[in-house]
């Protein structure tokens, strides 16, 4: 993407919060990514560690995770594997051009984090609401990572007390809302408190071999599957032409690594556009065959009658499955601490702005409230996740707005930062990019309007 002379205003003394307390609230940070703070940059120096080899490997991590499960249902709802992969195709342009765009306006502006490259480029508007937007999203996640730890548990508990699945079983302690409930306060809670997450800098590795596993688990079930299984009707078409748009909050979901791709993109030792673009392009590609091997597999292997959380799919019996299954709940165990942690950071860098006060000045309060925001964030999930057992619900409310983070906000960072070239003639080029951020803001606009509008009319009030 050409560069000229570029113009950003970065000042947010246009808003009466405190700009101080919200330049403090470094957000979103990777525990991967070690970056230097702005301060000591100088252009053309390397200041980051992370090579483009390393870069490709944490877009992959940041980009794999959950939503993998989610992938054979979406290929169903798409109207068959051709329907699947060509939905998916399609909006993998996007979502790398989406990368592309993110970190030629972060070097524009000089900012670090994603919210932090929206609220220079685009200004305040548009920051507060990439702002809140982040802090949903991240508190749908938890949601849906708390019910899939439930759906697994729930299999795996099956097969350990030896009870047939349909019958039920009526003791209290393999009751659901029991099983989530203890494992969420003896495991997940203790693991949100502390202020930093620097301990959990290694969990990637583990969320890397887990979702491997499941995607190989799943691909062999299909090639050698179980003598008992039944044959299946498999779709080959969508029932409806709009029935397509019903696997888009998936795609969004499972591919959207945009929020944590700018710190990604700041900590490599020679942070250039075109670089990037190379990284980004072979991460999703990468992301890409994980997501079709495991959607194509799970969807022929059962068809129009594949659950959202493909695994609950298989018998309770099955002992690879089952590995999968603990595989699945140590990822999410690592990684609602860190969604928390990113949704926890953009409440108190609201707050220390709305009120003015210094991260110095509310040293003190701020443990106290740091206590009171995860304590209140962890029940609220927990007594949603209890309530609201299927996930499919969950991802298609929080796909939505991962379509913004892929979509709308990069696309008006896109269409501001030409906006403010200082240039006597605007070639062709200029025009194309300014039409093609118009076009993504189009685009994510009617994929977060259909998929919310759908959720809350069909799936929300059913």
């Amino acid at each position: 993407m050409a560069q000229g002379t570029s113009s950003i205003n970065s000042d947010y003394k246009d808003w009466e919060w405190s700009d101080d307390a919200g330049e403090r609230a470094r957000l979103l940070q990777s525990p991967s990514v070690e970056t230097v703070p702005k301060s000591a940059e100088s252009q053309g120096n390397s200041l980051g560690a992370t090579s483009a080899l390393g870069a490709v490997f944490i877009v992959v991590n940041a980009a794999l995770g959950a939503g993998l499960l989610n992938f054979p249902a979406a290929f169903s709802m798409a109207g068959g594997v051709a329907a699947g992969i060509a939905l998916q195709m399609c909006m993998l342009i996007f979502i790398i051009g989406g990368l592309v765009i993110l970190a030629y306006c972060s070097q524009a502006s000089n900012e670090r984090t994603y919210q932090e490259v929206v609220w220079a480029v685009c200004g305040k508007v548009p920051g507060v609401l990439c702002e809140v937007a982040i802090a949903v999203y991240t508190f749908g996640t938890c949601i849906a990572f708390l019910i899939i730890i439930g759906d697994q548990e729930d299999k795996i508990i099956a097969a350990l007390v030896k009870e047939p699945e349909e019958a039920g079983s009526s003791r209290w302690y393999t009751d659901r809302k029991f099983t989530i409930s203890i494992t969420a306060f003896l495991l997940i809670l203790p693991l949100s408190i502390p202020k930093e997450i620097g301990f959990q800098k290694y969990a990637s590795s583990l969320s890397v071999i887990g979702t491997w596993y499941v995607t190989a688990v799943i691909i062999i079930k299909y090639i050698w599957p179980d003598k008992e299984l039944v044959p299946v009707e498999i779709p080959t078409s969508p029932s409806t032409w709009t029935a397509v748009f019903n696997a888009m909050p998936t795609i969004c979901f499972g591919f959207q690594c945009h929020v944590s791709s700018v710190p990604v993109f700041n900590s490599m030792k020679q942070p250039e556009v075109k670089t990037w673009g190379a990284v980004v392009t072979a991460a999703m590609v990468i992301a890409l065959f994980v997501y079709t091997g495991t959607g194509v597999c799970g969807f022929l292997t059962f068809g129009a009658g594949v659950e959202q959380d493909v695994l609950m799919s298989y018998p309770s019996n099955d002992i690879p499955v089952a590995l999968a299954r603990a595989f699945i709940i140590l990822c999410v165990l690592t990684s609602y601490p860190i969604l928390h942690f990113c949704g926890r950071a953009v409440l108190e860098g609201l707050w220390l702005r709305y009120t003015g006060v210094t991260v110095e000045e509310d040293v003190v309060r701020e443990r106290r409230r740091r206590l009171l925001q995860t304590i209140s964030w962890f029940l609220l999930t927990l007594l949603l996740a209890l309530f609201i057992p299927d996930i499919g619900k969950v991802i298609s409310v929080i796909g939505g707005l991962a379509a913004c983070f892929i979509f709308v906000f990069p696309g008006l960072c896109l269409i501001q930062a030409k906006l403010s070239e200082i240039q006597e003639t605007r070639a062709i080029s200029w025009w194309a990019q300014v039409s093609y951020g118009v076009f993504m803001v189009t685009l994510g606009a009617f994929i977060f309007g259909q998929t919310t509008a759908n959720a809350i009319f069909l799936d929300l009030t059913a």
